[in-house]
């Protein structure tokens, strides 16, 4: 679902239409670039008619956004979805359950300060309604197999409200000033609703290095910006632009891209897993375990950027198990062919368990112990791995980790 959003620059006031998955809005009329930051998910509202002149009548229904991959991990294996949906997060009679297309069909506007009307609260908690999401697009342990791990990563949550014009007798749709309900039929439902809440207003971060002031470097839907003055990493954290610890194997001649890998250092006592070779050992691979290997702190290795649910897995999978043949690690150097990183940390680490379970090659080994399992002592760094062109793929030669060119791109849009 492609969406767009209206936004004002904060510098000039100039429009500027963004993806709803852009963080980093760069003006096309002033040339600033600000990185956008909120404290809970982004809002945005269906444009009111051009003919409303009454704000004062205006409430907003929430409804709930959810983008991202959904893992299940069932005694049958590992299944996946890509999942976009809206839901209501106000169930009243007369309301649409969903927002169908209209999110696509128009530009939405953030919400802000000066956001006319008044705003009724979800009465449905976030994880009811990706509950609802899992059972619409039938991923439920199915004919009685037992359910180990249920995971949601590359997510993208966000609220878009419907504007409601308020009449004496009904509730009107105030885009398509429509009649859905009259009011004697919700008059036990809370219609007061709230004004604008402070906490909701997104944040612009000047992309200025904080270390040495020169201009930080980013694509328009990337959570890392780069400094290439004194070659440093940032993304932004409750108190402004944060460094990060990020690192660099160098390619050679025949490196074209290099695409970045969350590297997180844990222990898994629940399974025994303290080392490299005891991750190997129990996830039987068909290897001899070397004896470096049990001197080697287990690390998994998770995209740092978006990809389909069976490419995530495939490329989490054969770098985390292919990890021994990596070498060179350098701190980080900014050169050309970084490729965007769209993956956070957070989500990331949330992969960890959907990781070891593709990596496991006997289940009962493994699946089992998930909904107990805790990852402990972990730590975790972003590493920039060289990738060469091979036709249709990019290929990372020392782990041989593949991943389709078409399929990348299409991940933008995930």
């Amino acid at each position: 679902m492609k969406i767009r959003v209206e936004q004002p620059c904060p510098q000039c006031g100039g429009p500027v239409t963004l993806s709803a998955s852009d963080r980093l809005l760069t003006c096309p009329y002033c040339g600033v670039k600000n990185f956008l930051q909120s404290d809970g998910p982004f809002r945005y509202a269906l444009p009111v008619r051009a003919e409303f002149t009454a704000p004062e009548q205006l409430l907003h229904a929430p409804y709930l956004r959810f983008r991202g991959n959904i893992f299940l991990v069932t005694e049958k294996g590992i299944s996946y979805r890509v999942v976009d949906t809206t839901q209501d997060g106000f169930p009243m009679p007369g309301l649409p359950p969903s927002l169908g297309m209209r999110p696509q069909a128009m530009p939405l506007v953030r919400l802000n300060r000066e956001s006319p009307g008044r705003f009724l609260r979800p009465a449905v908690k976030v994880r009811v309604i990706l509950e609802k999401a899992v059972r619409i697009h039938e991923l439920t342990g199915k004919n009685g197999s037992q359910l180990y791990h249920r995971a949601f990563i590359g997510e993208d949550v966000s609220f878009i409200y419907l504007p409601l014009e308020r009449t004496e007798t009904a509730l009107k749709d105030a885009v398509l000033s429509r009649e859905l309900v009259e009011l004697d039929r919700v008059v036990s439902y809370p219609l007061k609703g709230s004004p604008f809440n402070p906490r909701w207003q997104v944040r612009f971060l000047a992309t200025l290095c904080p270390r040495c002031g020169a201009a930080l470097d980013g694509e328009s839907d990337c959570l890392v910006l780069t400094c290439s003055n004194c070659d440093t990493a940032w993304q932004a954290g409750p108190a402004g632009l944060e460094r990060i610890d990020c690192r660099i194997i160098p390619g050679d001649s025949a490196t074209a891209l290099y695409l970045g890998f969350w590297k997180i250092s844990a222990h898994l006592p629940g399974v025994g897993i303290w080392s490299f070779a005891d991750f190997m050992a129990r996830t039987n691979q068909p290897l001899v375990v070397r004896r470096e290997w049990h001197e080697r702190v287990m690390q998994f290795w998770i995209p740092a950027f978006k990809l389909r649910p069976k490419i995530f897995l495939q490329a989490g999978r054969r770098t985390t198990i292919g990890q021994w043949r990596l070498e060179g690690e350098e701190t980080i150097r900014i050169l050309p062919g970084l490729y965007p990183v769209t993956m956070p940390e957070s989500e990331a680490r949330q992969a960890l368990k959907v990781i070891l379970a593709a990596s496991a090659a006997g289940r009962k080994m493994i699946f089992p112990y998930l909904p107990e399992l805790t990852a402990e002592n972990m730590s975790s760094t972003l590493v920039f791995l060289p990738f060469a062109d091979r036709n249709h793929d990019w290929v990372q030669p020392q782990t041989g980790t593949v991943v389709s060119k078409r399929v990348l791109s299409y991940g933008r849009s995930l």
